[in-house]
């Protein structure tokens, strides 16, 4: 058996903060006014994500002087991701495009400052939606996505001295590599050195080569409805939803490995296969899904290595993601091997190959039914993110997080000084969080 270190419970106390009014920045030089195409994977996901930087200045900065030089590097690095300052459209065959032209405002920039230490923070690893929500700033009253900036950005200076920097972005302009690219990118132009990796801005490497297939003829777009025999939904709504987090170090991870393999049908697996594979299982158990129920795992793919015969260019900006999953029944989930989910999880991996991508590119349906939830796991995967490279001029963040975690997900960030283990978020409703502490302890 493995220790089990845990974070602190969600708490419930908001930071308060006075906010100035939102000032549009946008390139400090002309850029192209032509529209933008986005890719049918940056169709996949058409959502804001919300991430805070917590810095303690130490006195290498004031925080008025830490706030002006990241608006002044904002205005300049859009020069370069000028895509960011336009405003999402839809095309008269429904496919989102960005508008960049003059008519546009630009990105909102918002000045804030806390009424506390930002030691109230505490640690943000499990994220906190309470708490963080007046740390990145949201339009006001507007709920369509094509009404939204594609991305708004907040600098919040505490009593101590430290700050806080929040930002927003859509996900259909970046996956969460494209986004670090991008912050490095506006942190070394407040540093004043020249961009270490510029952007390549064009996405019609990603345009389809041939005319729509019929979606009946590829499996990449094949949705199954999944019926929530189990009444998961009941759970969550009769019960608090609690966020924790657990370690993983290299023992743990070996241990987890050793397992998979111990019946002689796996020869290797990685940190992520397993971790992936244990956590759908225990997920599973720990909202005591019925034999029947059938239960599906979601998660991403980087594609940047896989294609061979048109690669990515490196700097590519945009998403180089596309979602596979694996699908089966509650019981052959637990009561297989626990082999069967990891080679699962492998071959969703293994799937996603040039053909596959092509393939999803090519048939690509905008107006495609959504995908069912109903018991899913999604995992979202940090662990390859260099966040510690933010550096604005005054050190590394010493803290990243999520302002929330959607009930669906399960957040793999990176663990420990050489970044070797892995830290699991998770929320579940009270009684499966405390089943779920039960099988973890029990690896």
């Amino acid at each position: 058996m493995f220790p089990m270190e845990e974070s602190q419970e969600n708490g419930c106390t908001p930071i308060s903060v006075r906010m100035t009014e939102p000032v549009f920045i946008q390139p400090e030089t002309e850029t192209c006014k032509e529209p933008y195409f986005l890719s049918s994977l940056d169709h996949a996901v058409i959502d804001m994500m919300k991430t805070v930087y917590i810095y303690k200045l130490d006195g290498k900065k004031s925080g008025v002087e830490a706030r002006d030089l990241i608006k002044q590097a904002l205005a300049k690095v859009l020069v370069h991701y000028y895509p960011l300052a336009g405003r999402l459209r839809r095309s008269s065959s429904g496919n989102l495009f960005v508008e960049c032209n003059n008519s546009i405002k630009g990105v909102p920039f918002v000045e804030a400052v806390a009424d506390s230490e930002i030691e109230k923070l505490g640690d943000i690893t499990v994220p906190d939606t309470v708490m963080l929500e007046n740390l990145v700033y949201d339009v006001p009253g507007v709920e369509n996505i094509l009404e939204m900036p594609l991305m708004t950005a907040q600098v919040t200076r505490f009593k101590c001295g430290g700050l806080v920097f929040g930002m927003a972005i859509n996900h259909c302009m970046v996956d969460g590599i494209s986004a670090m690219q991008f912050v490095n990118s506006w942190a070394e132009t407040a540093r004043g050195i020249t961009l270490t990796m510029p952007p390549v801005l064009d996405r019609s490497i990603l345009m389809p080569k041939k005319p729509s297939v019929d979606k009946n003829d590829s499996e990449t777009l094949t949705e199954v409805e999944i019926s929530d025999v189990s009444k998961i939904e009941t759970l969550y709504q009769e019960q608090k939803m609690i966020c924790k987090s657990f370690k993983f170090d290299q023992n743990r991870l070996a241990g987890l490995k050793k397992k998979a393999m111990e019946n002689g049908e796996l020869t290797y697996c990685s940190s992520f296969t397993v971790l992936a594979a244990f956590l759908w299982r225990a997920r599973s158990q720990a909202l005591k899904m019925k034999p029947q129920q059938q239960t599906k795992l979601v998660f991403t793919v980087d594609i940047r290595s896989k294609l061979k015969t048109n690669p990515l260019p490196k700097g590519f900006f945009g998403n180089g993601v596309l979602v596979t999953q694996c699908l089966c029944t509650a019981e052959e989930l637990v009561q297989k091997p626990f082999s069967f989910a990891v080679k699962m999880v492998q071959n969703a991996i293994q799937m996603v190959n040039e053909d596959y991508i092509k393939g999803f590119i090519e048939s690509f349906d905008v107006n495609a039914r959504p995908p069912s939830w109903t018991a899913t796991l999604v995992i979202t995967s940090w662990t390859r993110i260099a966040f510690n490279a933010a550096d604005f001029g005054w050190g590394e963040p010493t803290q990243f997080g999520s302002t929330r975690i959607p009930k669906e997900v399960g957040l793999f960030i990176p663990e420990g000084k050489d970044k070797n283990g892995i830290v699991l978020v998770l929320g579940l409703p009270v009684s499966a969080m405390n089943t779920f502490q039960e099988l973890i302890t029990s690896i």
